[in-house]
């Protein structure tokens, strides 16, 4: 698949602006939940910035009074009074509209935080196959903060700039027409040209928000195996990578900047060269005797006005589009399809099924019917071919053959992380589908054969298995699974933090830590990957003791490499290229010397050491 930054769905690239807009209406549902707030927000904007022009105003009105041409009949120190006044009113409006608008965005992406982390955990299993999990951080990070900072700042800062720029126009045109005719057939230019440099400017700045979030993905890859990197000594290799992509934000960012540069000092000769023209046609009137000075102190500030929102306006839009895209990234997740789950979605929210669906009963029985399958990232290649076999309830049944022959692709497909290309796998004889998904996975466990904690402590590691066990609950599931003693041995017991992905412990404490979970979480059906494939002899033999415990009286499926430990299983099936070749207990298939089996044990049993 080839590689994009942020995998960002082509369809997504190409959406106009307008759907881009139309889909981010469904962001805009969490702030509506504050809609009185936020219109309130907006109203004090509004006034606030109304009060901001007068302001403005009233100087130029002080000085028409000094010359005795003041137009609305005060004094001098009436006008300071006044400005005075609205200085003071203008505080007070500032300061309630901020905090209007951090309080609606701030709970409004708090709660579009959470819905997007619990929708991206009901996500299917391909999902995460085709995303990596620092582009799915980004999108809970870097893609909220950003829209955010829309409905923070941003449209404030917008809809203040618009207020300004149509306010300053209206004001200049009732009162100095002649001068705002000529400032006006300057600005059209610069509003052409800053709608085409930005366009541009906004292309190469998400280039090299791209670049830098590739960079990133280097960064979380390099530090998540860093065991890897130290142990291959490619500590250099990985700097260079990270460099390299570094380096080439750097250029991307300097053509953006060379870009800017060009435009800022396009925008300073045109704006500047303007003024002074204007200025030069304002002394003109001034000496005639058309305009009075202090109009024209006015209208040098209201130009300024109009042309400081004129530029703001392009910067702020360009904003405006990085968070529509950044809304539509987050959209995508929403609208994605997720498995059934009825214990994370809200209260209310999922219809009762029509039919009870069947519950699983105190027996445990497996069957794989004539089961075909394909993963969907390579649907040319065949993994299952055709997979039959019965588990009886109680049953111990072992998967072995060579790495690649689908032994874990069949445990993947009954803890239902895929559906099924063709055939039926039943649970007490019923279709795993009819089952609700959460009670039906609440009745599997799995041990792996790579086991990754959580970056807390032993305690709340083990109780993830049952995440209301009681102190006394996790303590025995631990001795049951040969994980007290060394538990004990560690200055704070129980509450030691085990790093992150559990590095501060060994391969076999780790398995261990899994097995006391699989225990708490008293599973009906138990699912075995490898699990001591990874240990020395001396954690094998003790996580084997433990695992022989957590079997007893459940029904279980074993991924075995090491043959030593799946002799006393009830059924042996050995996989090959996706389909049963052979069938038997460990005797049976032993005595056929040329079997598929024999053929592995011999492999096997010849390379231990003597």
């Amino acid at each position: 698949m080839a590689e994009k930054t942020d995998h960002t769905p082509p369809e997504t690239e190409s959406r106009p602006v307008k759907e881009k807009f139309s889909r981010s209406l469904r962001i805009f549902d969490y702030v509506w939940h504050y809609r009185w707030k936020f219109v309130l927000s907006f109203v004090i904007l509004g006034i606030s910035t109304l009060v901001f022009l007068v302001i403005m105003q009233l100087p130029g009105e002080a000085l028409n009074i000094l010359n005795g041409e003041g137009k609305y009949g005060l004094t001098t120190s009436e006008v300071f009074l006044l400005l005075t006044i609205l200085l003071i009113a203008q505080a007070p409006l500032s300061f309630l509209r901020v905090r209007l608008q951090a309080e609606v965005s701030e709970k409004a992406m708090g709660t579009l935080r959470k819905d997007l982390f619990g929708k991206i955990l009901q996500l299917n299993v391909p999902f995460f196959e085709s995303n990596r999990v620092g582009e799915l951080s980004s999108r809970i990070t870097n893609d909220i903060t950003q829209i955010q900072g829309l409905f923070s700042l941003v449209l404030a800062e917008f809809l203040r700039q618009i207020i300004i720029l149509l306010g300053a126009i209206i004001y200049i045109m009732f009162t100095m027409l002649k001068l705002a005719l000529v400032s006006l057939a300057i600005f059209p230019v610069v509003v052409i040209a800053a709608m085409f440099f930005g366009r541009y400017v906004r292309r190469m700045t998400k280039a090299r928000q791209e670049q830098l979030a590739q960079s990133n993905v280097i960064v979380e890859e390099s530090l998540q195996s860093i065991s890897t990197v130290k142990a291959y000594t490619n500590e250099p290799f990985e700097r260079d990578r990270y460099g390299k992509s570094i380096d080439e934000t750097v250029r991307i960012a300097l053509k953006t900047a060379t870009a800017r540069g060009l435009f800022a000092a396009f925008i300073v000769t045109v704006m500047f060269g303007a003024l002074f023209y204007i200025i030069y046609r304002a002394v003109l009137l001034v000496q005639s005797g058309d305009l009075p000075i202090g109009d024209l102190f006015s209208f040098v500030i209201f130009t300024g006005l109009i042309g400081g929102s004129i530029a703001s306006l392009g910067n702020f839009y360009t904003e405006i589009l990085s968070a529509l895209g950044a809304s539509d990234r987050v959209v995508d997740i929403l609208t994605s399809e997720e498995e059934e789950s009825r214990k994370s979605a809200p209260a209310g929210s999922r219809p009762a099924p029509a039919a009870p669906r069947p519950q699983l009963t105190s027996a445990r029985s497996i069957h794989y019917d004539n089961v075909h399958f394909v993963y969907p990232t390579r649907p040319d290649v065949p993994v299952l071919k055709g997979i039959d076999f019965s588990i009886q309830a109680g049953q111990k049944v072992a998967l072995v053959g060579a790495s690649g022959s689908g032994k874990s692709t069949i445990l993947k497909l009954l803890l239902r992380f895929y559906p099924l290309e063709s055939g039926k796998i039943s649970v007490d004889g019923k279709d795993i589908n009819d089952y609700d998904l959460y009670d039906f996975r609440d009745e599997l466990a799995l041990v792996p054969q790579e086991v990754l904690l959580f970056g807390g402590s032993i305690r709340e590691n083990i109780a993830y298995g049952k995440l209301e066990a009681t102190d006394a609950e996790i303590r025995e599931a631990a001795r049951q699974a040969n994980a007290l003693d060394f538990i004990e041995k560690f200055p704070e017991g129980f509450a030691t933090i085990v790093g992150d992905r559990g590095i501060q412990l060994s391969g076999g404490q780790r398995q261990r830590i899994a097995i006391a979970r699989a225990i708490l979480k008293n599973p009906s059906i138990l699912l075995l990957d490898e699990a001591t494939s990874s240990l020395d002899a001396e954690s094998e033999r003790v996580v084997q003791d433990a695992l022989n415990r957590l079997m007893e009286g459940r029904t279980s499926i074993i991924i075995a490499h090491r043959l030593a430990t799946i002799r006393e299983v009830d059924r042996i099936y050995v996989i090959e290229n996706g389909k049963i070749i052979e069938t038997g207990t460990h005797q049976e298939l032993s005595a056929r010397p040329e079997g598929a089996y024999s053929a592995l044990a011999r492999l096997q049993f010849e390379s231990l050491p003597e």
